[in-house]
């Protein structure tokens, strides 16, 4: 029941208000997959009912993130009376003071951790507000407007609105939260689950122009999975933003004309490549950066890594690679000429990033801050480098501590290379969709014979595996060239005991089986 997030009624009283009266909409969005696809739904929702609302996505570099005064009072003058902000807002404190100034009412549509002071809004739909007890605090942005549209479409019905003509057919537009879901990397537990089974079911029409387009350019093969959402589609949509466009996310995914969506996915693909090379040249300076920073003990609590070089759209990925790397919670930060420094979070399980930052700021140490558990993002002075870095150790050290000393792989269960088959892959299929909160079964394969390993693309380790009974399994290793686990199934062993998850591709048409490979050890016997 939508009504069970607070502020939830009054919000779509509003919205509905807005339709009724045909006003002047605007949509403020973020600039990565969940904004994108946020914005797409309300946009979509609305064009439904005959508005066309305005979709202002800020420019990271320029604007940074979240509404700004001077984007609110752009908006005004073009007629806005109704601005809804999705996955931003909720501490937007003087971009909605200019708001109130200009006789602009201002919706927030979020899910970002904030604190008990909120900002003047008409109201604020956050279930991470400190007084909603909806237990619906997983949502990501898509998640939360889907629920608005919800409670909009009964209100209206109420009001016997529709009459004859048909509502909009919300389960339609289920491929968009799907894709916000899985890119956001919220936990795939309760709605979660349902808006992701049911969102892959819709996106297998290809129904959205965008999304098909954007399908065919980054070659997708099958029927779409999380895993072509969360490392094919995301990644291409969030390029616009990191270093081009920002707007080319949202502009894909509310576009009808199959054509011109091409054109947009092609910029996209383009855009997906600079920021791959731009990412492997800063990948290899933090990398250097932080292993100096960990030196030969066990580290810091958090690594903060900065650079007066890096691309600020890009330092989010360059965090997410240390925190896989080194396994604690990372920071990568670029500054400008001026000594402001913008940069991104991400943290491991049982360490709440989001709190951290959160508390950061009310000691001064930021100028802005937010995010959630898992993500989060910072603004500071170059001054205040040294103080972040020993809050943060103060804030995450027994957390991270713990974190570390309980890593493990955990085992689902034991296979041979001739029992990984395309029948069981479609068993285990039925218990996902599987992400955060619910992970893929892992299994191991033990005393595997390693044969034809070699490098492909930029740093994958590709392989077969072979069974004592003779039967093989193709396997990959994502990311692993220069890793241990890398060298290792690259090196002279002959056998191994290897783990990882299985998945299925298509090539030439073909369905195939393939293990993901995670870990590897070599059996006691061959050390």
């Amino acid at each position: 029941d939508p009504s069970t997030i607070t502020g939830m009624d009054t919000a779509a009283d509003r919205i509905c208000t807005a339709i009724r009266d045909r006003e002047k909409l605007a949509i403020f969005g973020d600039y990565d997959v969940d904004g994108a696809a946020s914005s797409a739904l309300l946009y979509r929702f609305l064009a439904h009912h005959g508005l066309d609302a305005e979709i202002y996505i800020p420019d990271r570099v320029f604007e940074g993130y979240g509404p700004n005064p001077a984007a609110i009072a752009e908006l005004a003058g073009r007629g806005a009376t109704l601005i809804i902000t999705v996955d931003c807002g909720s501490s937007s404190f003087e971009a909605l003071e200019e708001a109130k100034k200009l006789g602009v009412d201002v919706l927030v549509l979020d899910h970002h951790q904030v604190g008990t002071e909120l900002p003047l809004a008409v109201e604020i739909v956050n279930p991470n507000r400190q007084d909603d007890l909806s237990g619906l605090g997983y949502l990501c942005a898509a998640g939360v407007v889907f629920m608005t549209l919800v409670a909009c479409v009964r209100t209206l019905r109420n009001s016997s609105f529709y009459g004859d003509a048909k509502p909009p057919d919300l389960l339609e537009m289920l491929d968009l939260v799907a894709l916000a879901t899985i890119c956001d990397v919220v936990p795939l537990t309760g709605l979660n689950r349902a808006f992701v089974l049911k969102g892959l079911a819709v996106m297998r029409q290809m129904s959205n122009p965008g999304l098909r387009a954007l399908s065919e350019t980054a070659r997708m093969s099958g029927p779409p999975s999380s895993y072509h959402l969360g490392f094919l589609l995301g990644p291409r949509i969030n390029a616009g933003g990191r270093i081009g466009d920002a707007g080319l996310g949202a502009n894909l995914l509310t576009n009808d004309d199959f054509g011109q969506s091409l054109e947009i996915a092609g910029q996209l693909e383009t855009l997906n490549q600079e920021r791959q090379a731009q990412e492997a040249v800063m990948l290899e300076e933090a990398v250097s950066e932080a292993e100096l920073e960990i030196g030969k003990g066990t580290g810091p609590a958090a690594l903060v890594v900065a650079s007066d070089n890096w691309h600020p759209g890009i330092v989010g990925l360059i965090a997410s690679r240390l925190k896989d790397k080194f396994h604690r919670p990372a920071f990568a930060i670029h500054f400008d000429q001026n000594g402001k420094g913008t940069g991104s979070g991400r943290s491991i399980a049982s360490v709440d990033l989001g709190e951290a930052v959160r508390a950061a700021l009310e000691e001064g140490i930021l100028e802005k801050g937010g995010g959630h558990a898992m993500a989060a993002g910072v603004t500071i002075k170059r001054d205040q480098l040294g103080a972040f870095r020993a809050f943060l150790e103060q804030k995450l050290d027994r957390n991270v501590n713990l974190a570390i000393a309980q890593k493990s792989l955990m085992l689902d269960g034991a296979l041979t290379a001739r029992s990984a088959t395309l029948d069981l892959y479609d068993l285990l299929e039925k218990a996902g969709p599987y992400g955060p909160g619910h992970p893929a079964p892992i299994f191991a394969f033990p005393s595997h014979e390693v044969r034809w390993a070699k490098i492909v693309g930029r740093d994958h380790v590709s392989l077969t595996l072979s069974a004592g009974d003779g039967a093989t399994l193709r396997a990959i290793a994502f990311r692993a060239a220069d890793t241990p686990l890398g060298q290792l199934l690259l090196s002279d062993k002959v056998r191994l005991h290897v783990a990882g998850q299985l998945t299925a591709d298509f090539w030439q048409g073909t369905r195939r089986m393939q293990l993901r490979i995670l870990d590897a050890a070599v059996p006691p016997k061959f050390v």
